[in-house]
């Protein structure tokens, strides 16, 4: 697979993950995992998740489409980066030792740094000044993506009991299906640290969430869709699959410049800037 191909395949997952996550969040009017639900005390939350989600289905059509593409990923990195600073981070000293206090700051960081990849890939468009910032911070994206997986690696080990529960039951022996993944994903993350094997351990990271999407995440929200977390879960696999193959298609290990993931030809193809 080359850059330009992963990097395609990569803003597309990214984009539909969004578009979905909107879609649903204006279906039941509940906020799901990618913008979480706010503090209770803030009234209307219904009205609130209906409007997240219009402006979700906006940005993941610009993702897909191109069309004011640096803006929206601007102001979802706003958003992303909004909800670590003033729900995450404050709430970790509440509950140190709880591991999704740390996974769930890690996996914004990791959708933001997906954005810090794409924008160099969007057509050039208006009030891109959070784009230019985005682009200019790249460096870190793959950092961000290594971190979330290794983390995630040690919580399939530290939590074990729970994590094998997760498995389907069409899948025999779960508990070593579940240290499976914890090595692959640590695996993962340390790959993409080493120059000599970050890319293909971004590919078979973002080969490996994806295939959870239909082995893992789809049945469970076939099981019961009363559930919307589960749900959700698929959306936000699919973000996650994509940051890895954004990871993978970046060059940033091998010094290379990135180059457009719009077909060739295309008149609103991005120029490196």
């Amino acid at each position: 697979m080359t850059d330009a191909t992963a990097s395609r395949i990569g803003r597309v997952f990214y984009g539909l993950a969004v578009l979905g996550t909107g879609l649903q969040q204006l279906a039941i009017g509940q906020f799901v995992r990618i913008v979480p639900r706010p503090p209770y005390w803030i009234p209307a939350q219904p009205v609130l998740a209906r409007l997240g989600g219009v402006l979700l289905v906006a940005i993941g059509l610009a993702l897909l489409s191109g069309k004011l593409a640096r803006l929206a990923a601007s102001v979802l990195a706003a958003l992303l980066l909004a909800i670590l600073f003033f729900l995450y981070v404050p709430a970790i000293p509440t509950n140190p030792w709880a591991g999704f206090m740390y996974t769930n700051p890690l996996k914004v960081l990791a959708l933001v740094g997906g954005l810090m990849l794409l924008v160099p890939l969007l057509p050039a468009g208006p009030l891109s000044a959070g784009a230019a910032i985005l682009e200019r911070s790249r460096a870190l994206a793959s950092y961000f993506f290594a971190a979330f997986l290794v983390v995630c690696g040690i919580q399939h080990f530290w939590y074990l009991e729970f994590v094998q529960t997760l498995i389907p039951s069409y899948i025999a022996a779960p508990r070593l299906w579940a240290q499976f993944a914890g090595v692959c994903l640590l695996a993962g993350g340390i790959g993409i640290l080493v120059p000599w094997t970050s890319r293909l351990a971004a590919l078979l990271s973002g080969l490996m969430i994806f295939l959870w999407v239909p082995m893992l995440h789809v049945p469970r929200a076939l099981a019961d869709l009363s559930v919307p977390g589960e749900t959700s879960a698929i959306f936000e696999a699919l973000a996650l699959s994509g940051v890895a193959l954004l990871v993978a298609g970046s060059g940033l290990t091998r010094g290379a410049v990135p180059t457009t993931a719009w077909p060739a030809g295309d008149s609103t193809a991005a120029t490196n800037q």
